[in-house]
């Protein structure tokens, strides 16, 4: 560095340092502090990791487009909350509280596994099974009693299932 270049650097630290008030050299000195903080935390390999992983990701979202969907779902979920009223607010948890009550039980929940295994079931029975086609083998299935007590069954329940939509459509 030149002579003339470390004098005009000097001249301007001075002329900063005479230019600065207290407040500013406390403010200053808290942001230098708070910086190295930040410095400091980034020693840490856990958080180091955490914030390259947060960067990748934000790279991925930005190149894949997604950064300004993600964006646009943020600002409507803002958006819904701001828009939401207390009534409404107690209306979708009475809502979630009817629907867990009525469809989160016990006999839902072994109805449901009733039907898996049943349907688990079938699904491995129909592939063991050798079928013969055409209108003879059907013929001829349709005349065994398990058969005919299976269709009887999904008949019932069909019929079931439109009488309780037929009432409740009344």
């Amino acid at each position: 560095m030149s002579k003339d270049t470390q004098q005009n650097t000097l001249r301007l630290v001075e002329a900063a340092t005479e230019a600065m008030t207290d407040g500013m050299v406390e403010r200053l000195s808290i942001t230098g502090a708070n910086a190295l903080e930040v410095v400091d935390r980034l020693n840490d390999d856990d958080t180091k990791d955490a914030v390259m992983n947060i960067i990748d990701r934000v790279t991925e979202l930005q190149r894949s487009g997604a950064l300004n969907t993600l964006f646009d779902l943020v600002i409507l979920l803002h958006g819904v909350r701001s828009a939401l009223t207390d009534s409404m607010v107690e209306r979708l948890v009475m809502w979630a509280e009817h629907m867990v009550t009525n469809v989160a039980n016990e006999d839902v929940a072994n109805l449901a596994g009733h039907v898996v295994g049943a349907i688990q079931d079938a699904a491995q029975h129909t592939e063991d099974e050798h079928v013969n086609g055409g209108m003879f083998a059907t013929l001829s299935m349709l005349s065994k009693p398990e058969t005919q007590k299976s269709l009887n069954f999904l008949l019932g329940v069909a019929a079931n299932i439109q009488q309780c939509a037929t009432k409740k459509s009344k």
